[in-house]
């Protein structure tokens, strides 16, 4: 059972994930030389992305609804569908896996831990970390090395 912040990567083939890094660094080479401004501006935008676990659960969500009302108004056989996303859902939570989720990585939805890897990324370039050495970091207060990771 892979119970970490990988799981879904593991689960995932390695040309989508290859695809998927190469794309992000692609994205971050290009705010390279960019204004603080402008970088902050991505930076908003990836506070509106949403994560592979969201997009599963609204996924999950919607197809259940839709087979809940089918059941109730069309042909008690749509009562399965719910039921169906209910073990892909448990199946995900446990293995990390399940089958809508490698339709998502290959449109290239992420998990929260690669969206926060181009965040930070680009708070390096941005300077939000310049303030704290990081030769010094341990010396560093606790408040000032969390200030700068929550920027």
């Amino acid at each position: 059972m892979i119970m970490n912040s990988r799981r879904v990567p593991q689960q995932t083939p390695g040309d989508v994930n290859a695809r998927i890094e190469q794309e992000m660094r692609a994205r971050v080479a290009r705010f390279r030389n960019a204004s603080p401004a402008v970088i902050s501006q991505r930076l908003a935008e990836l506070e509106q992305e949403w994560d592979i676990e969201r997009v599963l659960e609204a996924n999950a969500a919607t197809v259940s609804l839709l087979g809940l009302t089918l059941g109730a108004t069309r042909d008690r056989r749509w009562f399965m569908l719910p039921a169906l996303v209910g073990g892909f859902l448990l199946q995900h939570a446990v293995q990390g896996w399940c089958p809508p989720l490698g339709v998502f990585r290959r449109m290239g939805i992420r998990t929260q831990r690669e969206i926060d890897e181009e965040r930070f990324a680009l708070k390096v370039l941005r300077g939000d970390f310049r303030h704290v050495d990081s030769d010094d970091a341990h010396l560093a207060s606790t408040d000032a090395v969390l200030r700068s990771v929550r920027r």
